[in-house]
């Protein structure tokens, strides 16, 4: 019997590795413990829990094992194939389960603070953690298909120049429960229950949302397990796209352990430069990257890795930059898209976007060179949802406003 406010073993087993939060430096990440907030009704959220983890849960609240997995089954049914958050609405779960459920477990969603439509479709959410955490995520629908842009940290650690995102601090990683409920929620928006293979709208999932996913690698892979599986949310490994700054030595392993499409963010061909705007390049550096990416597991010429490259005026956009890019791609014979971004602004930005010309002249050389390089379309702009703009409203305060907060504070305590 747990004691009040004691948070039960299920529960922190399932938050053990979501408890650790990498900080990178000088040396490759170490964990720090973060502990967990417990729900004020002692109840457990049952979001983000795998098969075997909700058995577990119904084990250690005194079902009988054979019936806790009977209820699993039932439950992982209902919570990720059907989307159903109310215990009374599972059909097939007995009238008197239905409250021994509801009395000692919840199916959660983010909170959502602030839910914006851009002129050109896109939406983005601003979403708030049970112990006061901002996250952003954003759908991005197209003709053909829908992707969802996910977050995989509160803040992000890496400090790229040309990134907004980058200028906030990171405050904690994201837990399974967090990262696969951006999906649920996404679902819920659209009218997406129950999941099926074909007709919907989401369609695609990218972890290119604020964050660098292979930093907290454990909860973004048991996330996407969620994602991927047949009997829940049934999203096909072919149809998600990690991003990763470089985190060379946890690339191996997202091949091996998650198999999903890779993004690599490249943005520059030289070290000057790459040090620059994405400083991870200086604890790994781009040939070690590209070695990485020549290794990634699965990685061939239908699975091909895409290589982000921000557009930013007379800093890496050069037709000697294309044509290293070019050199670097063949040097080690890698299976490669290049996307092309152009630079989204924001305020207090050190850069420009490149004309239209410099980028489609860029583009030209490795398209000559038997390379895609497609030149990605900016959307939501309007409401600082494009790609690099992603940064909470409790961050894009102006100093003005945040002076003027603190002294209304001292004004009340006087």
């Amino acid at each position: 019997m747990e004691k009040p406010g004691e948070i039960p073993y299920v529960a922190a087993m399932q938050t053990e590795s979501a408890a650790l939060m990498p900080i990178p430096g000088h040396i490759d990440p170490v964990p720090v413990p973060r502990a967990r907030v417990a729900r004020p009704d002692g109840r457990i959220d049952l979001l983000g829990l795998s098969k075997l983890e909700l058995r577990m849960a119904l084990e250690t609240s005194q079902l009988e094992p054979k019936q806790a997995k009977l209820r699993a089954k039932q439950l992982f049914h209902w919570i990720y194939n059907r989307g159903v958050t109310d215990f009374s609405l599972m059909t097939d779960i007995s009238k008197t389960m239905q409250p021994w459920l509801a009395n000692r477990f919840v199916i959660s969603r983010p909170q959502v603070v602030e839910a914006q439509v851009s002129t050109d479709g896109t939406r983005k959410w601003l979403l708030r953690s049970p112990d006061g955490q901002d996250y952003e995520m954003v759908f991005i629908p197209d003709a053909d298909r829908g992707t969802l842009c996910v977050s995989s940290q509160v803040g992000c650690t890496l400090n790229c120049r040309f990134c907004h995102t980058g200028t906030m601090r990171l405050v904690r990683n994201l837990e399974p429960s967090e990262i696969v409920g951006q999906v649920m929620l996404a679902r819920d928006a659209l009218g997406e229950w129950p999941s099926q293979p074909e007709g919907r709208m989401l369609t695609n999932i990218v972890m290119m949302g604020m964050g660098e996913p292979l930093y907290n690698f454990d909860n973004v892979r048991d996330a996407l397990k969620l994602v991927m599986d047949g009997d829940g949310l049934a999203l096909s490994k072919r149809r998600i796209t990690l991003s990763t700054s470089g985190v060379v030595p946890m690339m191996a392993r997202a091949g091996e352990e998650i198999g999903v499409n890779l993004a690599v963010s490249l943005h520059a061909i030289t070290k000057e430069v790459r040090d620059e705007i994405v400083p991870l390049n200086r604890k790994y550096g781009i040939e070690e990257l590209l070695q990485a990416c020549a290794d990634y597991p699965g990685a061939n010429n239908a699975r091909r890795i895409t290589f982000e490259y921000v557009m930013l005026k007379d800093k890496n956009d050069s037709d000697e930059d294309a044509r290293e890019l070019v050199r670097l791609l063949k040097l080690y014979d890698l299976p490669a898209k290049v996307n092309l971004i152009p630079f989204n602004p924001w305020p207090g930005a050190p850069y420009e976007c490149s004309t239209p010309e410099r980028i489609r002249a860029f583009s030209n050389i490795i398209f000559e060179a038997g390379i895609s390089a497609p030149t990605r379309t900016p959307r939501g702009r309007d409401i600082d949802a494009a790609c690099g703009q992603l940064k909470t409203a409790a961050e894009k305060k102006s100093r003005a406003e945040l002076d003027r907060q603190a002294e209304e504070k001292l004004a009340a305590l006087g």
